[in-house]
């Protein structure tokens, strides 16, 4: 085999190689992207979650829907949702249903529930 006929070998090996390498590149990255949207759509999942909770968390069960609004709504954000303003509104109700859980509970002197009418 002569000097040229190798480096042509070595030439069609190289762009092969850096062909193969330009493949693998685009096909992670168009993993990456699917990956992102997929946490994107599980954080906006998460803020309708916590404005959902944190609504009905006012009125009633709020020892149990306000953290749980708190805590969705604190994953949402961290993880990058699109609707920071419903996370956002999520978190601000479970810290108010929290608050006038406190607020019941002092006025009427620890007493949550009072069945001797």
């Amino acid at each position: 085999m002569s000097i040229a006929t190798s480096r042509r070998a070595i030439t069609r090996q190289a762009g092969a190689r850096q062909a193969i390498t330009r493949q693998d590149a685009a096909h992670g990255s168009a993993a990456r992207q699917g990956t992102d949207r997929q946490e994107t759509a599980e954080a906006d999942n998460l803020a309708v979650a916590s404005f959902l909770l944190g609504l009905p968390g006012l009125l009633l069960f709020n020892i149990v829907l306000g953290p749980i609004a708190i805590t969705l709504a604190t994953l949402a954000l961290t993880r990058g949702t699109s609707r920071r303003g419903r996370a956002v509104l999520g978190l601000v109700l479970g810290i108010a249903s929290l608050a006038i859980l406190a607020f019941t509970t002092a006025t009427s002197h620890g007493v949550l529930m009072d069945f001797s009418s």
